[in-house]
């Protein structure tokens, strides 16, 4: 018998069916995803979609919202459990927007921001050209160093001291090294400016003590939901009690209208599960398949930018291989191997056509894969890569696939 959707919209059933099988027969390396369990997938797909609820607990600009307040103090008061913070904010529909909620608690158009250059790993949202954040913004960029391929933090302190930030940013989207955050608290502090933590990506390392907390030493972290730490695609906001007035009024009204009271209740759920001590071994396991994919890959010849990883998330440099970023993630893909193109730091290739690619084990992990399968896991990156033809890409994917039904994501 089919079911409701299928029997009112066969086409997008077929739809989310057949993504539903493409998740299930290949193995997603994109470090910023992850399949959630089914209990945050039941949440998100909940009534609470029906429910609008424009302002704050207690202080709603529509009736029938005092379950929807359960629901987003409820949420709140998790995240301040599990990252030790005196005030959380749900609401965010997503890490951009999150992140502009921080110019516009703390800045004014045309103050300068600090953060780290989208090709060494930071964020569109840290002041890049194309955002709004570096047109609306003065952005002044620091990076790594072409040796190490790491932040040097006394390149971070001469452009604080030089061009006096308001909001300095630490962390992004591509950076396998541990973040300082006391460091740029140190820095920070020094020029007056507010200190932000992106840990969009490494949350749930955070959450499971695999990744030390910014908590004690910056003004604000923002994240996203939906990466390790394996909740709905949302994001949060979280500081201490002295800016939560100003973070607040920055969300709603500066920025957004009604929350997404279904994402609020599916990240509430989220937060349940990362407090449990099978998350903490989780966060670690995440760690661990990283450090052995990043191993298996060096002896195969890989060059890894930093030289390895201490998180979730392996930055591989292709120009050894001869193979630019994109040809290498179209290949992957079509070998059962999902993956993201991506550039590496003082590339010269353009960003549609980088010379890196981005591999992470968020998802292979909740999937129940271990090191002992990390090995495999880069012998099919490799082959995959050099792969000559499609027969050669199709075998790798039978073996993939192979894998994968033996480990299949949760249901």
């Amino acid at each position: 018998m089919p079911t409701v959707l299928e029997a009112t919209d066969p086409r997008v059933a077929e739809l989310i069916a057949g993504e539903e099988q493409r998740q299930h027969d290949t193995l997603c390396l994109i470090p910023s995803e992850n399949h959630v369990s089914p209990a945050v997938l039941a949440a998100t797909g909940s009534v609470l979609t029906n429910k609008y609820s424009e302002g704050y607990p207690t202080r709603r600009y529509y009736q029938g919202n005092a379950i929807i307040d359960g629901v987003e103090e409820l949420a709140a008061e998790r995240a301040r459990d599990l990252f030790g913070v005196e005030h959380a904010n749900v609401q965010p529909l997503s890490g951009a927007p999150a992140n502009l909620a921080v110019y516009a608690a703390f800045l004014e158009p045309g103050d300068t921001v600090l953060g780290m250059a989208l090709d060494a790993g930071g964020h569109l949202t840290h002041g890049w050209g194309v955002s709004v954040t570096g047109r609306w913004f003065r952005a002044v960029r620091y990076g790594v160093r072409r040796d190490t391929g790491v932040v040097d933090l006394d390149e971070v302190r001469q452009l604080a001291l030089r061009e006096r930030p308001k909001l300095i940013w630490c962390g992004g989207t591509a950076i396998p090294r541990t973040i300082d955050f006391a460091g740029f608290a140190a820095i920070a502090g020094e020029v007056g400016a507010v200190l932000a933590a992106d840990v969009a990506h490494i949350a749930g390392l955070i959450a499971g003590e695999a990744h030390p907390s910014p908590a004690p030493h910056v003004d604000v972290i923002a994240t996203t939901t939906h990466k390790t730490l394996r909740g709905p695609r949302g994001a949060m906001l979280m500081s201490s009690a002295r800016h939560a007035k100003a973070i607040d009024r920055a969300v709603f009204p500066g920025l957004q209208g009604g929350p997404h009271d279904h994402t609020t209740a599916a990240i509430a759920v989220a937060l349940h599960e990362a407090a449990q001590p099978a998350f903490t071994d989780y966060a670690h396991a995440i760690v661990a398949n990283a450090v052995a994919l990043g191993e298996a890959l060096i002896e195969r010849g890989y060059d890894l930018v930093s030289g390895g990883t201490d998180n979730h998330l392996l930055l591989v440099d292709l120009t050894a291989q001869n193979v630019g970023g994109r040809v290498a993630a179209e290949a992957l893909e079509r070998a059962g191997l999902v993956c993201n193109y991506n550039a590496v730091p003082f590339d010269p290739r353009p960003p549609l056509d980088p010379s890196g690619i981005r591999l992470g084990t968020p998802a292979l992990t909740t999937r129940g894969l271990t090191t002992d399968h990390m090995a495999d896991v880069a012998r099919w990156i490799d082959e995959g890569i050099r792969a000559k033809d499609n027969a050669a890409l199709e075998r790798v994917r039978r073996e993939v696939e192979e894998l994968a039904h033996a480990f299949p994501p949760p249901r």
